[in-house]
């Protein structure tokens, strides 16, 4: 998945101006203790951080 795409769907689910907020300060079990930027900056595959989020948050399987 590119960058690109994992934005956009944060942004469809979350909205464009709390999906950056989400990514920085939400810190998540299922990436290890780490948010979804520090995921991504430690080399995470943003489809595996999207999953992560999608399990989280309990994302709608459509959206998936």
């Amino acid at each position: 998945m590119r960058l690109t795409v994992f934005w956009q769907r944060m942004a469809d689910h979350f909205g464009a101006g709390y999906a950056d907020s989400f990514a920085r300060d939400h810190v998540m079990a299922e990436l290890g203790g780490r948010t979804v930027h520090e995921a991504l900056d430690a080399g995470w595959d943003a489809k595996d951080v999207w999953r992560a989020v999608c399990t989280a948050v309990d994302v709608p399987s459509d959206k998936r």
